[in-house]
């Protein structure tokens, strides 16, 4: 599937524009170094929409050997994992409407993109997708352990936090991409817990608000590392 960039419309521009600079405005004290500098490693800038195939993926390719791989929304689990498995990062290409512009309940391309891809120019970071894919396919039929791994994902991926520096800082792209949450997730009241990764993976998570608690790494190469044991972790869970 194609972005078919030429199909967005002047106003598809604006709501970039217009997304792009308000969370610009908020991120760069409070959001990861890795992640402030991929925004300019990928050239994401606020005047138009990323051309995946002239800008982002070139980048991409050069820097980690990853890539931007267009999707219509979300997909199934073996599908997604197998993407990520090949270095492909599944994107939506659809941009939200004005009257979605603080909430949607399927995530588009600001989020898939402005979100996520800065961090895809990050090698450890990019080595944590690699190896959480990798264990992902072959507990591909395990559904106990693919609600597990997706607990991984929503805590690191969509939602964590990191310490730099000695100051708490945003990496996951559900955060970046929202202004609510950008605010939210760092006020002195929101409980954050040291990363571990079996906590992690029994501890559920909700959709619909903002999270209830946050997993702090202290680098992406530790979260790497923390996860090497990953497979034995599952297996204790489905008992193969």
């Amino acid at each position: 599937m194609d972005q078919q960039y030429n199909l967005y419309t002047e106003a598809d521009q604006l709501m970039w524009k217009r997304l792009y600079n308000r969370q610009m405005e908020i991120l760069p004290t409070i959001a990861s170094k890795g992640y402030l500098e991929g925004i300019d490693k990928v050239k994401f800038v606020a005047d138009h929409i990323p051309n995946f195939a002239q800008e982002t993926n070139p980048a991409l390719r050069a820097l980690t050997g990853w890539e931007v791989y267009v999707v219509p929304g979300l997909i199934p689990h073996q599908e997604f994992y197998t993407h990520l498995y090949r270095k492909q990062f599944p994107a939506s290409s659809w941009l939200r409407q004005p009257d979605q512009q603080d909430y949607l309940e399927e995530p588009d391309m600001f989020h898939d993109s402005f979100g996520h891809v800065p961090l895809l120019s990050n090698p450890d970071f990019c080595n944590f997708m690699a190896h959480l894919s990798e264990v992902a396919l072959r507990f591909i039929d395990q559904e106990d352990a693919l609600q597990r791994l997706s607990r991984l994902y929503w805590y690191t991926v969509e939602f964590g936090l990191i310490r730099e520096e000695g100051k708490l800082k945003i990496y996951g792209g559900g955060i970046l991409s929202s202004a609510g949450e950008s605010l939210y997730c760092l006020g002195p009241t929101i409980p954050k817990l040291d990363f571990d990764l079996s906590q992690v993976l029994s501890t559920p998570y909700y959709i619909d608000h903002y999270q209830q608690h946050y997993f702090v790494i202290d680098s992406y190469e530790q979260l790497y590392n923390s996860i090497q044991d990953l497979e034995d972790n599952l297996q204790t869970y489905v008992g193969t």
